[in-house]
């Protein structure tokens, strides 16, 4: 708690006692004469201003003791320890006063040789107010280090997310530019020319997959550029054996997906669909509304086995995109992988509008 608003509960705490002794001291009676309006008024001064001083004590000797960071049952032990030594010395300095100031009730002058009973009788009251007083700044702090928990966990959740989203881009990355060498590097003697013009497409990809690692998302018209120029540099190598082909609704195109994610599902078809086939094929890129998703196709040309796991040589990528779906949208977007027709595998993502 903040110094400025400690000091608006004390102030507000002991000013609302200050009123309701008021109120009661009026509601009775009580003011009839100069003497009874002095011993009232005289009094309660003593007991706020006593209140407030120790009160204040208190909360520096928790702050001392650190008493807030400790377990509950040790803290309610500190609390009660502490609350009767304040509450006892609080009640000797208020007889003190009152008896120094002539404020001493007719009762208590009789009892006036009865130190002790008058200490303990001022003790009690003094008791019920710090306790009060404690519960409110224990209730206080446990929610405040609650609150201060919840807000470390997330803030921890969001670092892990974080952390596994990089992890998983930089095990797509690496791929990426490996195939993409491996293509332009096929090139170089037999047509130097078109060579060239694939160094500066790949330059144009890897610009744009370096700005992306940044990002979460990013638009289906800019990751749909990056899919261009990775097809481009994929025809050098299959010529017409490679064919692709897009569906793509023009009100989808400023929708946004996660980067590379399409490429990523392209490269895994051409790899493991068209470059098992002696005659090549097709890759289809769909992206339509349909249902209140936003959903995405990649079609292709081959077989699937059924498999989607880590370790699977067949299906690289495909735990990568489950993995950041999960992580950029929970529960809400959806991804699969089936064989559509004999000879057509299709990957659809399926992501909330």
């Amino acid at each position: 708690m903040d110094e400025k608003k400690y000091w608006l509960f004390q102030i507000g705490g002991w000013g609302s006692v200050t009123l309701i002794n008021i109120f009661f001291a009026f509601s009775f009676d009580r003011l009839e004469t100069t003497h009874d309006r002095n011993l009232i008024f005289g009094r309660l001064f003593f007991f706020i201003v006593l209140g407030l001083l120790f009160s204040h004590l208190m909360r520096l000797v928790f702050k001392k003791l650190n008493v807030s960071q400790k377990e509950i049952k040790n803290q309610l032990v500190y609390f009660l320890i502490i609350t009767l030594i304040i509450s006892f010395s609080a009640s000797t300095t208020n007889y003190l006063l009152v008896k120094e100031f002539n404020f001493l009730s007719k009762r208590e002058m009789e009892f006036k040789e009865n130190l002790q009973l008058l200490i303990f009788s001022g003790a009690f009251y003094f008791f019920l107010y710090f306790l009060i007083w404690n519960l409110i700044y224990l209730s206080y702090h446990f929610v405040a280090k609650s609150q201060k928990q919840r807000l470390d966990t997330l803030r921890l959740e969001a670092l892990v997310k974080e952390l596994e989203l990089k992890t998983i881009k930089a095990h797509i990355n690496p791929h990426f530019i490996f195939n993409s060498m491996n293509s332009i590097r096929a090139l170089i003697d037999e047509n130097p020319n078109r060579a060239r013009v694939a160094i500066t497409e790949l330059s144009n990809i890897l610009r744009s997959s370096m700005q992306t690692e940044k990002m979460e998302t990013v638009t289906l018209d800019k990751e749909l550029s990056i899919v261009k120029d990775y097809l481009a540099l994929e025809v050098i190598r299959f010529e017409d054996r490679l064919q692709a082909t897009y569906e793509v609704e023009e009100e989808t195109k400023s929708r946004l997906v996660p980067p590379m994610m399409i490429q990523m599902l392209v490269e895994n078809a051409i790899k493991h669909g068209i470059s098992k086939k002696m005659n090549g094929g097709k890759v289809k890129i769909i992206s339509k509304i349909e249902n209140n998703f936003h959903k995405l196709v990649v079609q292709n040309t081959g077989k699937f086995n059924g498999m989607i796991s880590n370790e699977s040589e067949t299906n690289f990528g495909l735990p990568n995109t489950i993995d950041r779906l999960r992580l950029l949208y929970g529960g809400k977007a959806q991804f699969a992988i089936n064989q559509s027709e004999s000879e057509l595998v299709e990957a659809v993502i399926l992501l909330p509008l």
